[in-house]
């Protein structure tokens, strides 16, 4: 259960935010205003779920609720139960079918026995459920083809007291439910599925893209679909929104401190800030990667100058064949790396980290012997892939090492020394005011580099570098057709790629 999956939808409701501008207010005198209301309204009627679909939808959760209630009044009479997330707040788009229900206990309760509590309503609410975890463990299950989470929190007078994530969850669903009325609602839906179409939904770690609940935040701030596309046309990032603008107290704050610490800046590190009105210390935006944000502003442009369908669909590109791949690899005249291992056994938002890490050290690694590296990814499924485009493959055998000027006597003694008497270096001599050596060089190739017990030294994530002690494989060049088989469709996105 993860809080983009609670976090991604809004409650119909008569209240309104931001300055309101409907997506068909516009004249119809210009062909792109009238192309873009033609295909927002298509959007809209293939997004919004139908009266049938809402039904099915409430009868399942009212009956899962009603029975969640009674085992969790059962163990303790102050607890309760609501639904959070996309369809307890009419943000959900058709086809979706994920359930959230939270059942709260008092905040007296010890985290132990709020997990043992949480685990009993679960599964006396999904008797064919299994347990998940995330911060603390939950129940998971189907129930008629939709999918269930029953999630324990604390209830909580503040977002501000939360112990977990999770109990931030009830504050944004409460929050957003007196602000979003049915058309907000609806401009949500085409919001959404516009940032699946382009690939950015989703605040898991391995897409870093935008949340259902920070997709609802900035149509709520902008208005509507069309407004918030407008605006992030134009966002000159960091962009930082505060809807319930906390950020006065922080300036205060900020400049009382001036004198004594000289920083009055902004109190978060991203392209995109969107202060949680429930909890000022926390930027709803965080996790959006300053790619994703740029790539929502490239297709916002794209979209408001050329209004096509097909931005809201998602790409699914067929795998690269590999008579594809040797004519770029021909075409590139690069050398291709990977280093394949089996993938660890973790969940996506702890494994995806650890492969950005390692992808970082290794490419650093590489760089810093010289190999000089193009472009660079990392992949998973069964198997992991660090991979690697290398504008330069094979070095000398010896490589230049600069020592200091020779007037810095007692620096320069040493190095010389170091030196004098090694047979298999080249010098020292001197180069302008320095002594200089030319030395074997311990890599002359990327394969040797990456195949040698110095990989282990490059600042590689824990479970990875665990996995790698005990097997991986590299391979160079040509040799990458043996990823086709499972990573045809990641090679197509690396070889032709798009914004």
């Amino acid at each position: 259960m993860s809080e983009e999956d609670a976090d991604s939808a809004d409650h119909g409701s008569s209240g309104q935010c931001g300055n309101r501008a409907d997506d068909g207010d516009e004249p119809d005198n210009r062909e792109p205003d009238h192309d873009l209301e033609r295909v927002v309204a298509e959007i809209r009627a293939q997004v919004t779920p139908a009266d049938d679909e809402r039904a099915r939808l409430r009868a399942v959760a009212d009956r899962l609720m009603d029975r969640a209630e009674a085992a969790a009044t059962d163990l303790c009479a102050d607890a309760d139960v609501l639904q959070v997330g996309s369809t307890a707040r009419n943000t959900w788009t058709s086809g979706d079918r994920d359930i959230d229900i939270f059942v709260r206990f008092p905040s007296q309760l010890d985290r132990e026995t709020l997990e043992e509590y949480g685990l009993d309503v679960g599964h006396a609410t999904l008797p064919e459920g299994h347990e998940e975890y995330a911060e603390h463990p939950y129940v998971k299950g189907t129930v008629e083809g939709f999918d269930i989470d029953v999630v324990p929190c604390f209830r909580l007078e503040s977002a501000t007291e939360i112990r977990s994530a999770v109990d931030r969850t009830p504050f944004h669903t409460r929050y957003l439910q007196r602000r979003l009325d049915d058309d907000l609602a609806a401009a949500v839906r085409v919001t959404k599925q516009f940032l699946k179409g382009i690939g950015v939904y989703g605040s898991d770690l391995r897409t870093r893209g935008f949340s259902g609940y920070l997709t609802e935040l900035l149509v709520c701030e902008y208005g509507g679909f069309r407004p918030l596309l407008e605006a992030a046309a134009d966002w000159q990032p960091p962009v930082e929104l505060d809807p319930e603008e906390h950020g006065r107290a922080r300036e205060t704050a900020a400049s009382s401190r001036e004198e004594s610490v000289g920083d009055t800046g902004l109190p978060f590190d991203d392209p995109l800030v969107v202060i949680d009105p429930t909890d000022p210390e926390r930027n709803v935006a965080a996790v959006c990667s300053a790619e994703n944000v740029a790539r929502f502003q490239h297709y916002a442009r794209e979209f408001l100058a050329s209004p096509r369908i097909d931005h809201f669909e998602p790409d699914d590109p067929r795998p690269l064949s590999e008579s594809e791949l040797r004519e770029h690899l021909e075409r590139r005249v690069t050398t291709p790396v990977a280093v394949r291992f089996d993938a660890p056994d973790l969940v996506e938002d702890q494994l995806y980290p650890q492969l950005r890490k390692s992808l970082a050290g290794i490419t650093t690694g590489l760089d810093d012997r010289g190999f000089d590296v193009f472009r660079a990814m990392t992949i998973a499924d069964e198997s992991a892939v660090v991979f690697a485009e290398l504008a330069v493959d094979e070095r000398p055998a010896v490589e230049r090492h600069e020592g200091p000027p020779v007037h810095v006597r007692d620096h320069a003694t040493g190095f010389y020394e170091s030196y004098a008497d090694d047979s298999d270096a080249y010098g020292p001599f001197i180069e302008g005011d320095r002594y200089v050596t030319e030395r074997e060089r311990a890599f002359t190739t990327a394969r040797a580099f990456l195949e040698s017990d110095r990989l282990f030294d490059v600042g590689l994530g824990a479970h990875v570098e665990t996995t790698l002690e005990d097997e991986y494989d590299v391979l160079v060049g040509s040799e990458i057709t043996a990823l086709l088989a499972e990573f045809g469709t990641e090679l197509r996105t690396y070889f032709e790629p798009r914004p």
